[in-house]
């Protein structure tokens, strides 16, 4: 029993660890496409050729104009590239670390086969994001391709977290959910929709920038809104319903369950989250969509979801545990 509990114990500290760095890239990421960093190294895996890229433009061959013909734009930023080269780096660290992650899934393999599994769904899924970052590149930073890429990343985040709750469901069978009311789960299952439905919305919003400066080189962000598809529009209201819904789930969360709970924090947590992601929207429409906030944006948003799903799976664990005890003769 020691050591089972041991394995549970370094399994869930590791899985804390990635999806901690997943949402660190996430931002990272959010950082490179809001400075125009995704083309500052214009190949892959290697960056100019090199596996450390140079630091000044003297340190290429003078003829790398024309050997990165069709790469797009080729000139030398010693920022964007960096920026982008660091990029690449955290992503292979969360290989690694997911990779650590599926080795400490392996006691699972007798006592719970869904986490290894999934551990191992996982790992697989890395291998194929980084060959969607590839392609991410050869394309010229294509929008579509970028939106599957921030998908994909979502979906890694969600195994993560449901194969790290799944470990330790003992952290919630303590907690008692009896008085939330009935419809409690549905709203909140409701809510996790609305905000994958409000991501999508913002990664369309994130293509028609892209088709703005593309197509009409429109370098001026203070001008984007005038020319943004209704779908914007659309994005900005439905984050009142976003809002409302999450404070009603926590303020119901926060009044059903003890101090201290971990299912409770959590509920804080997102209310705060929700508020700030709003007051970054809000600043991103009013104050010209300063390139500093969208990253901000992305991972609040990316916060959302994630705090949402713990909750959901968490408050799942609790129910069930509790159904079991009442079905308990005394």
């Amino acid at each position: 029993m020691p050591q089972a509990t041991d394995s549970i114990q370094k399994f869930s500290r590791i899985g804390l660890i990635t999806i901690l760095a997943v949402y660190l890239l996430i931002f990272v990421g959010g950082v490179v496409r809001a400075s125009g960093s995704g083309m500052g190294c214009p190949d892959w895996p290697t960056c100019f050729g090199k596996l450390i890229p140079p630091t000044e433009e003297s340190e290429l061959p003078a003829d790398y104009h024309q050997k990165y013909i069709g790469y797009g734009d080729t000139t030398f930023n010693p920022i964007k590239t960096w920026t982008e080269y660091l990029n690449r780096l955290l992503g292979v660290s969360i290989g690694l670390l997911i990779l650590f992650t599926f080795l400490r899934a392996i006691p699972f393999r007798k006592t719970d086969p869904i986490v290894f599994n999934l551990a191992l769904a996982t790992f697989l899924l890395v291998g194929f994001q980084g060959w969607l970052g590839s392609r991410v590149v050869a394309s010229e930073l294509k929008p579509v391709l970028i939106s599957a890429h921030m998908i994909v990343a979502l979906v890694i985040v969600s195994l993560l977290i449901y194969t790290t709750s799944r470990s330790r469901r003992d952290w919630f069978t303590s907690i008692d959910i009896s008085q939330l009311p009935s419809k409690w789960r549905k709203v909140l299952t409701f809510a996790v929709v609305f905000t994958l439905l409000q991501v999508a919305m913002g990664t369309q919003i994130r293509e028609a920038v892209d088709g703005i400066t593309n197509a009409h080189a429109i370098a001026e962000r203070n001008i984007w809104r005038e020319h943004f598809p209704i779908i914007f529009y659309v994005h900005r209201s439905f984050s009142s319903i976003i809002l409302f819904t999450n404070l009603w789930l926590v303020w119901k969360l926060f009044r059903a369950t003890a101090p201290g709970h971990l299912i409770r924090r959590f509920g804080i947590g997102l209310a705060i989250l929700v508020i700030i992601a709003i007051l970054t929207g809000v600043t991103l429409d009013r104050l010209g969509f300063p390139a500093f906030v969208q990253p901000f944006h992305l991972l609040l948003a990316n916060l959302i979801f994630g705090c949402q799903l713990f909750i959901l799976i968490g408050s799942g664990y609790a129910l069930k545990a509790g159904i079991s005890e009442q079905a308990t003769p005394a």
